[in-house]
């Protein structure tokens, strides 16, 4: 089963400081039928103004991915980690029994646009851990490259979950297959570009911000449709 939730089906959260799409109920929008996708607790789309930020803060009991679209957003934690992530980066905070952070912009010009999401860990209570790294591109053409995973996924940041994150560069008329468990979710979000994907439910034409939440067995292929340009998404295995 696919349910395609389009761009403008996302809510939107617009300050003077923050540009904010949201995919699921966070912060002020709060919907209940709206909660979750499996452990999927939250997946934003911001865009953070040059010079601002969202201030230490504190987290517990959850796995919190950040990836890097465009800018340099920059990282702070009282586990004494500090980092200046490039676009193309990945950032995994297992938060655990508890941890506090900034994020912020240090350009004097440019936004940053990063997309966060939320994931319930296995189990409560871990010993707080941050990882980062930096994935180029010509790992993701044309591939499903594993950023961030609870298995041994070689090369990819360790997840206190079963879940595992793919990012993937897709060119025009190029395909990719992924054969869907049946006890598996799948969560697809567009991050630029133009897809279509298709299995046994039909085939669906996905533009920037869509997303799909697939469940139940499907022999999925997707393929790019950009007119110009690859096309950049996101794709999430989950219980």
């Amino acid at each position: 089963m696919i349910k395609v939730v389009t761009a403008a089906e996302r809510h939107t959260s617009n300050r003077e400081w923050i540009h904010s799409e949201f995919s699921f109920s966070f912060a002020d929008y709060d919907d209940p039928s709206n909660a979750h996708f499996g452990a999927l607790l939250a997946h934003n789309d911001n865009e953070l103004k040059p010079e601002q930020g969202m201030h230490e803060h504190p987290h517990h009991d959850l796995e919190i991915i950040t990836y890097v679209v465009s800018g340099v957003l920059k990282h702070q934690d009282d586990l004494g980690n500090h980092a200046d992530l490039q676009a193309g980066s990945v950032q995994m905070m297992s938060a655990g029994t508890g941890i506090n952070h900034s994020e912020t912009n240090p350009s004097l010009s440019s936004d940053v646009r990063f997309l966060q999401i939320w994931l319930l860990p296995d189990r409560p209570g871990m010993t707080p851990r941050w990882d980062a790294r930096f994935f180029p591109e010509e790992l993701k053409l044309n591939n499903l490259l594993p950023v961030a995973s609870g298995s041994a996924d070689k090369g990819a940041l360790k997840l206190g979950e079963d879940v595992t994150v793919y990012l993937s560069l897709l060119q025009t008329n190029r395909e990719l297959h992924y054969p869907q468990q049946e006890e598996r979710r799948t969560h697809i979000y567009l991050i630029s570009g133009n897809l279509e994907i298709s299995c046994s439910d039909g085939v669906f034409q996905l533009q920037q911000g869509d997303a799909a939440r697939i469940r139940k067995s499907c022999d999925l292929t997707i393929k790019g449709t950009s007119n110009g340009g690859d096309a950049e998404f996101i794709l999430i295995d989950l219980p």
